[in-house]
């Protein structure tokens, strides 16, 4: 089973910023995480970061046609506003968990793009990827 793992706009800035909200982990140790829950749940992963929509679109569009299981999204800085990536999470012919390192909805309304996901993990930290992960795996 491989499952693209993505990680939205401002994602790059963990650990440097809003550390009150997000913590210390930088991008890089969260990506150390998720190797390790693929590993340990015997699932293979590719991780994916940009902070250009259509990057992320493309890349979306790319891991369907190359038959990939799933997606985890963590959309961040994406999560309202960007009409073309909740348009491009519909079309996918695989489920996709949006994932989220601290609850958003504390801090304003549901992402545009939760509403075309099958699922959501919010608030845990990182371990939000390993449960997102486990559920596709198990689905």
């Amino acid at each position: 089973m491989k499952i693209l793992v993505v990680q939205g706009a401002g994602m790059n800035m963990r650990g440097k910023t809003q550390t009150e909200i997000f913590g210390t982990m930088t991008l890089d140790q969260y990506n150390e995480h998720i190797l390790q829950y693929a590993k340990d749940l015997d699932v293979e992963v590719e991780i994916f970061h940009s902070n250009i929509e259509g990057e992320v679109i493309n890349r979306l569009y790319a891991a369907n046609d190359e038959g990939f299981a799933g997606a985890l999204v963590n959309p961040a800085g994406f999560s309202r506003g960007y009409p073309a990536l909740t348009a491009a999470i519909s079309q996918v012919s695989f489920p996709v968990i949006e994932v989220h390192i601290s609850n958003p909805v504390r801090r304003g309304p549901v992402s545009d793009t939760a509403t075309v996901s099958l699922g959501i993990v919010a608030g845990f930290g990182v371990l939000g990827y390993y449960l997102a992960m486990r559920g596709l795996r198990d689905k």
